[in-house]
């Protein structure tokens, strides 16, 4: 599931990195198909035909846009393959998503939602990337200290190094370098080669 829907170019060069990396890996592909604005018809039905869903990564709104337009939430509802999130696919699959400004002008936009409806697959608002992004500046504020901290008062969310991740199965567990933002504090629940239930955090 691409997050930018009309990048056909970009869309084509990712999903073919995905399925090299799968190769790779030793996985057996029987076919590894791209949802953009090109194939976004599908019924529900089809997508259960499949045995894994990749969620990529982008802009998260710019995704959240397409999944609604293309029905995501209901048609991936009751799918009982593996759903892997990538960054802003792992943030979309929330039920609530937190949209952390990224792009010049967000942080300060008073029209920015922060806040919309994601696909529902989790209660757990994950901000990816940490190690890549804590020390950034956006609209002459700090990203985390002076938006995201504030943003957290009564919405805990789980921020991930790369290399981490949540496995939900039965229960969320983190594996790897994680920390919890909530309430404007920040601290570190996870260390590398770690895991905890997420149930255990909050």
């Amino acid at each position: 599931m691409a997050a930018s829907p009309d990048a056909y170019d970009r869309n084509d060069e990712m999903c073919d990195f995905f399925r090299k990396a799968f190769l790779k890996d030793g996985f057996s592909i029987q076919c590894f198909d791209l949802i953009d604005q090109r194939y976004s018809n599908f019924t529900k039905d089809d997508l259960q035909k499949y045995d894994v869903i990749v969620l990529g990564g982008g802009h998260v709104p710019t995704q959240n846009r397409f999944f609604k337009n293309i029905h995501l939430r209901e048609k991936i509802k009751d799918f009982d393959g593996i759903i892997i999130g990538i960054s802003a696919g792992s943030m979309n699959s929330a039920d609530l998503v937190y949209c952390q400004p990224e792009e010049d002008g967000e942080a300060i936009d008073s029209n920015f939602q922060r806040w919309i409806e994601g696909l529902g697959l989790t209660k757990t608002n994950i901000l990816p990337h940490y190690q890549m992004v804590k020390d950034r500046y956006l609209d002459g504020m700090r990203l985390y200290e002076d938006i995201t901290y504030q943003d957290s008062i009564n919405h805990p969310f789980i921020t991930l190094v790369d290399g981490s991740y949540i496995l939900l199965d039965h229960e969320e567990t983190i594996y790897g370098e994680s920390y919890l933002i909530v309430d404007g504090k920040i601290q570190m629940i996870c260390h590398d080669n770690e895991t905890i239930k997420v149930s255990d955090i909050y």
